[in-house]
């Protein structure tokens, strides 16, 4: 497992009953998980929700608060910095079960200072964030406008310059296709992307048929001594096998190195750990 255990500001409380028990900051969410089949922990320690959200039987869901929150806040992990909020579909801006991903990158990359970095479905820019911090000029790319608007700020509010990172809005796949025709190049490249979803001009992208074709021309874009690739699945149900067998057709056929594909997961304070995923891992 890879398991993000070095949080401060974060806290995977309890699970149990179809939901998760989060402390981000000082205030205390309960969200629902699909994987979580078992019964809860401590139930008491659920009394202290400021805000649960709560699947409707229609489809989607809506947050129910005990008291006034404010609409975004700051946490930090190690020197990094982010705004988070609940949103409309239940999550908060961040994944905190990446950390395992963001203090591994960042090992990759300080040997050298200045790498180039290509993060496709870049969210709001935690691990655009790490790679910056280890030195490295990143081009963020993610579709949706608010996304990237939000990870701006989080640059702003870690201190990092605005020259060191590219802050792109399109479909990943028409943006790698583009770099290609370009001859760009990158010494690293990360990606996570979901299941399901829509570029800005409608295009679909649905994982099981895209997913191969996307790392496999994402690898074109590797400079001639890369630094690490990196795939992620949150919401895919692959196995990390899966992840593993594309690394090794798309990447390692070309430069050899070492794959690592596991769970991702994070430790639940009232015991044991909650899987969030899988990332498979390639390095020279």
């Amino acid at each position: 497992m890879f398991i993000s255990e070095s949080w401060r500001d974060y806290e995977l409380l309890d699970t149990g009953e179809g939901m998760k028990l989060e402390r981000w900051g000082q205030i205390i969410l309960a969200r629902p998980d699909p994987q979580v089949i078992w019964p809860k922990s401590r139930p008491e320690s659920w009394q202290e929700a400021d805000g649960s959200y709560l699947r409707s039987g229609e489809g989607g869901g809506s947050w129910r608060f005990k008291r006034a929150l404010p609409e975004r806040w700051e946490i930090g992990y190690r020197d990094l910095k982010f705004f988070v909020r609940p949103t409309g579909f239940k999550h908060t801006g961040l994944f905190p079960e990446q950390a395992a991903n963001w203090d591994w990158m960042r090992q990759c990359l300080l040997p050298r200072p200045g790498a180039r970095v290509l993060n496709l479905f870049a969210y709001t820019g935690a691990a655009s964030l790490a790679c910056m911090m280890a030195g490295a000029h990143v081009t963020h790319v993610d579709a949706a406008k608010g996304m990237v608007r939000w990870a701006r700020e989080n640059r702003e509010l870690s201190g990092l310059p605005e020259e060191r990172c590219r802050f792109i809005t399109e479909d990943a796949q028409a943006f790698v296709k583009r770099e290609l025709r370009r001859g760009k190049r990158y010494d690293a490249i990360l990606m996570d992307p979901p299941s399901y979803g829509r570029g800005p001009s409608g295009e679909i992208w649905k994982l099981e048929d895209a997913l191969f074709p996307l790392a496999e021309l994402s690898a074109q874009l590797l400079s001639d001594q890369p630094l690490f690739f990196l795939i992620n699945g949150y919401t895919t149900g692959f196995q990390p096998t899966v992840l593993g067998n594309i690394l090794r057709l798309t990447v390692s056929a070309r430069f050899g190195g070492s794959i690592d594909a596991q769970e991702l997961c994070l430790p639940v304070s009232a015991g044991g750990f909650l899987p969030a995923g899988a990332s498979g891992r390639w390095r020279p």
